[in-house]
């Protein structure tokens, strides 16, 4: 299989996966000039949509899509008035281009997302993103913490392709929260070297976030530390919350 992303927008990334046939899926695509540009490039023929959740910019370009390839499209409910065709939910197993994809239900970032996984590959739109994860725009805390929860417990060596290239404002979040802790000093150091090529930072993996992502380590007593709380006598869930809060501060 190939994965390739395409920037969009102003930090999006839309992945398209293809085989040795050329058939290919596109995922989360917020727009489809650029789109349409590679699948002629490379002569791919789109044969599914994916999407992890409603919000325009993982969604815009499908329509347009559709009017030239009309394929099936796989979303939450959330994403009907986006162009889905096929709702999915959470367990739900699609067989793509000869690969078997898991529909995991991760509300937070908003009340339906959803991720598609077929081992090694994670395709979480939102909800996860290498250094941190995303912002509380309908679901709780309590529910975003458990869907990261969920994420953690998928194989070490998972790769995780995020919807965004959010890497180097997380990892200096992460650097202010813990700023000697050598894993997340080392990993901003080698973010920098890329960003400045301008080149991607993802795919990340689970074993790699269980390092370097704050919100995989609210166990953390450092952590903790700094947000003035202890696990001994607050649920996990709000020692997440306040992180949360924290990230959504920092500039």
């Amino acid at each position: 299989m190939n994965i390739i992303n395409i920037p969009a927008l102003k930090d999006n990334y839309i992945w398209i996966l293809y085989n040795a046939k050329k058939e290919c899926l596109i995922i989360d695509p917020g727009e489809y000039i650029s789109i349409i540009q590679i699948i002629q490039k490379l002569k791919l023929k789109i044969t599914a949509i994916l999407l992890t959740h409603h919000h325009k910019d993982h969604t815009a370009g499908v329509r347009k899509l559709l009017k030239l390839f009309p394929v099936k499209v796989y979303g939450p409910l959330e994403t009907v008035n986006a162009g889905t065709n096929h709702i999915v939910s959470e367990n739900d197993i699609l067989t793509l281009l000869g690969y078997h994809f898991k529909v995991l239900f991760l509300p937070g970032h908003t009340l339906g997302h959803v991720a598609f996984y077929s081992k090694p590959w994670l395709f979480c739109g939102d909800a996860l993103f290498s250094a941190g994860c995303g912002r509380l725009f309908e679901g709780t805390a309590k529910q975003m913490y458990e869907s990261l929860q969920k994420i953690k417990q998928l194989p070490g060596d998972t790769l995780i392709y995020s919807a965004h290239e959010y890497t180097w404002s997380n990892i200096n979040f992460a650097a202010s929260i813990l700023p000697k802790d050598n894993n997340i000093i080392s990993y901003l150091k080698n973010v920098k070297k890329k960003r400045i090529k301008n080149e991607s930072t993802l795919p990340t993996s689970i074993n790699k976030e269980l390092k370097i992502n704050l919100f995989f380590r609210c166990k953390d007593k450092e952590i903790q530390k700094k947000l003035n709380t202890s696990s001994n006598n607050e649920e996990e869930w709000k020692i997440f919350a306040k992180l949360r809060t924290k990230r959504d501060l920092f500039t």
